[in-house]
């Protein structure tokens, strides 16, 4: 079997709501942090390959997986976080709970509910989260907040992407019970523009992610670390930002993502607004949030 960096796409439409390898965050983890990432990277790029069979899809994922464990030497991404991580003595728990995400978009196309889709964000999206938390030492006590960070960052992508990720995968993350309760369908995710029921669906999906945001603003006062507080800071601020954009703007017709000036705008008010909150030790704002396993 071929390496799977080879099956890497390049794809980075992402970025911007996961910057996991932030320059904000010191220098002493970022080739943790990048090995993570590119591992996570790889094992996405496989599981949305345009040809690749998914029995051969599932294999890689199991090849790297099997790799991570110490089970071979020849993918790269896998060896390097195997390494990575027993040099800082941590356990690979994070980038094993990634693959099921990968897993589910290679064998499950449709989620019934919300809390189908929250049960995926818990292993596409809350383990990036606990990951980062982990490498910086933080309490397991922050999880909670992170993980509804976290979601509602993986939301905001699903509904972003929402007509790409059918018309070329398939793949609708779309709650069935939501596009019923707005007299939406499945196949309206291939137009050039949302129908109002589509539209509503998409719209309130938003609102409800807002929501789930909310639950996690509390993460950067929660964290000890001052880069990493910052670097949340600053996804937060990003993920209000597309959140309050889905609220009002079709993604079927309009590009729902932060130009450059935007990114820059919100990185700076974020930094800003964290550090002037850490310099005069205002406390994290407490907000009820909804449990999620560890």
């Amino acid at each position: 079997m071929t390496s799977a960096s080879e099956l890497r796409s390049g794809k980075g439409d992402r970025d911007e709501n996961f910057p996991v390898a932030s320059w904000i965050i010191h220098p002493r983890h970022r080739a943790l942090i990048l090995a993570y990432y590119n591992f996570v990277r790889t094992a996405d790029d496989i599981a949305d390959h345009a040809t690749l069979p998914p029995d051969q899809k599932l294999a890689y994922l199991d090849l790297l997986e099997a790799e991570l464990l110490g089970k071979g030497d020849t993918q790269l991404e896998a060896v390097t976080l195997r390494r990575a991580l027993a040099e800082r003595g941590m356990a690979p728990r994070h980038a094993l709970d990634v693959l099921i995400a990968f897993r589910m978009d290679v064998t499950k196309l449709r989620y019934e509910t919300w809390d189908e889709v929250i049960h995926y964000c818990r292993y596409s999206a809350m383990p990036v989260g606990r990951f980062m938390l982990d490498v910086h030492g933080e309490s397991t006590s922050t999880w909670a907040a992170s993980d509804a960070l976290c979601a509602g960052l993986q939301i905001n992508n699903h509904l972003q992407d929402c007509g790409k990720d059918f018309r070329e995968l398939n793949r609708v993350y779309l709650p069935r019970d939501a596009l019923a309760a707005s007299g939406a369908s499945v196949e309206q995710l291939g137009l050039a523009q949302s129908p109002p029921a589509m539209l509503a669906c998409l719209q309130s999906l938003a609102a409800r992610n807002e929501a789930l945001l909310d639950e996690g603003r509390s993460l950067s006062a929660e964290i000890r670390d001052f880069r990493l507080g910052v670097d949340v800071a600053v996804i937060q601020a990003y993920a209000d930002r597309i959140v309050r954009l889905l609220k009002v703007r079709d993604p079927l017709r309009e590009r729902v993502h932060l130009n450059k000036f935007e990114l820059l705008t919100f990185s700076l008010a974020g930094m800003i607004g964290e550090v002037g909150r850490r310099a005069i030790g205002r406390k994290a704002i407490t907000r009820p949030g909804t449990a999620h396993d560890a």
